[in-house]
């Protein structure tokens, strides 16, 4: 057994954060949960809920820093030999965890990426975003010579280790791309497995916005070769 660290930035999700650390202390794993929660300065009494929850680590920024700033805070926090990435909404299902953990227990994988287009179930949802995900994700292959299927998917899994001697710096969504470059840099060996997942649409709380696909692609470049 091992003990895996599951980090979940909030920001403004008092409808799912209850539910949402439900379904990962009920994942299916034999290894030890770390739960680590990082409010980025909820408005919406998120902070609150989570504070009252037994059993989680939580920490919180005075003021809204962005995704990428709550993710550092908490792989600063986790202890854990292995890292998930884990959102605070319900889109992605704790219950593939076995899945993401399997190459990394197994031996052959520093870091895996739950693909949402490899497969599992998912909800249908735009065109355009989903156009815009290729999109990236193929910009970012062709730099960091990878062929990764999903390079802004959520769920991210890897050994502790691979964050030695790296200086992240993202504050918003640019921490995917960053991450990813970062790997790549190392050598790090990276699979892919399938995973559900369950969109939902800005009516229903979704925050990424077109500008953050621009940001994207300017940190695609910046960790490729300015970084």
């Amino acid at each position: 057994m091992m003990l895996v660290s599951v980090v979940i930035p909030l920001y403004n999700e008092r409808n799912t954060i209850a539910e949402l650390i439900r379904r990962v202390k009920s994942a299916p794993v034999d290894d030890d949960l770390e739960i680590v929660v990082v409010d980025d300065a909820s408005t919406d009494g998120s902070w609150e809920l989570a504070q009252a929850i037994e059993g989680i680590k939580c920490y919180r920024h005075d003021i809204n820093r962005g995704k990428g700033a709550a993710i550092r805070t908490g792989f600063e926090k986790a202890l854990g030999e292995v890292i998930i990435i884990q959102d605070a909404d319900l889109e992605y299902d704790p219950r593939d965890y076995p899945m993401l953990l399997a190459p990394i227990k197994e031996g052959y994988a520093d870091v895996v990426y739950g693909s949402r287009f490899l497969g599992g179930p998912h909800r249908v949802m735009f065109f355009w975003h989903y156009l815009g995900n290729r999109f990236l994700t193929t910009l970012s292959n062709f730099f960091n010579n990878l062929n990764i299927s999903d390079m802004e998917t959520c769920y991210k899994c890897f050994r502790r280790e691979m964050l030695d001697g790296t200086n992240l710096k993202s504050e918003r969504f640019g921490i995917e791309p960053e991450l990813t470059a970062k790997f790549a840099r190392r050598n790090a060996r990276i699979y892919e497995t399938p995973i559900a997942y369950y969109g939902r649409g800005y009516e229903e709380g979704k925050k990424i916005r077109w500008t953050d696909g621009l940001t994207a692609i300017w940190c695609i470049l910046k960790y490729r070769f300015f970084d």
